[in-house]
């Protein structure tokens, strides 16, 4: 039997890296993705990858970039539990921006395990979205699974939206919803300026 993230295409199967799943048409997250599931990321014809881990990328994910031409956005967010390491709001707003600009799209999201810096930063774009809160921190609680920490429910509920709205002078979008709870990202290419992240690209 085939588990639950594993694909089939051509007859062959191809693994998901874990914890992964759609977060919006165009926006997924995972956790770290390893070689075995490179061919299942070449069926999601990615732009860019967010990375929210200090540590460098390895050589071989970044070999697989190149030959895909997906650019890496790293954003270097400890993920330390003893003694616990505060979200940075300045670098998760950074990240936050980079995710917001479609032409960015089709992207993936990802730390180590995928739940925790992961989540908040999809905790944060669903306040961008105006999704009630207890939706939000649901969404966060579903997929930390057992491991969730009050600390990121208190991050993304004080987190605060307006931080973004310089960013919206240069990235234009709006949405349009389709689904249950979904909102699609919709870029105007109209009148806009070129945004430069300020990200560190390894």
């Amino acid at each position: 039997m085939e588990a639950a993230d594993d694909h089939v295409v051509d007859g062959g199967v191809l693994a998901a890296p874990s914890n992964f799943s759609m977060v919006e048409d165009g926006i997924y997250r995972s956790g770290f993705p390893k070689p075995e599931n490179f061919g299942f990321l070449t069926t999601l014809s990615l732009r860019s990858i967010i990375y929210l881990c200090p540590e460098p990328y390895p050589e071989e994910n970044l070999k697989f970039l190149e030959a895909n031409n997906i650019k890496l956005f790293q954003f270097g967010i400890e993920g330390k539990t003893d003694p616990p390491t505060p979200m940075p709001k300045d670098t998760v707003l950074d990240a936050l921006r980079v995710l917001v600009d479609v032409r960015n799209h089709p992207i993936l999201i990802h730390c180590k395990a995928g739940k925790h810096r992961t989540g908040c930063l999809v905790g944060c774009l669903r306040k961008v979205q105006s999704w009630c809160l207890s939706s939000v921190l649901e969404e966060y609680q579903k997929n930390a699974g057992v491991k969730w920490r009050q600390r990121d429910l208190n991050f993304i509920e004080a987190f605060d939206t307006a931080s973004l709205r310089q960013c919206l002078l240069s990235i234009m979008y709006r949405y349009h919803g389709y689904g249950f709870k979904r909102k699609r990202l919709v870029h105007e290419e109209e009148n806009v300026q070129t945004l430069k992240p300020q990200a560190a690209k390894v």
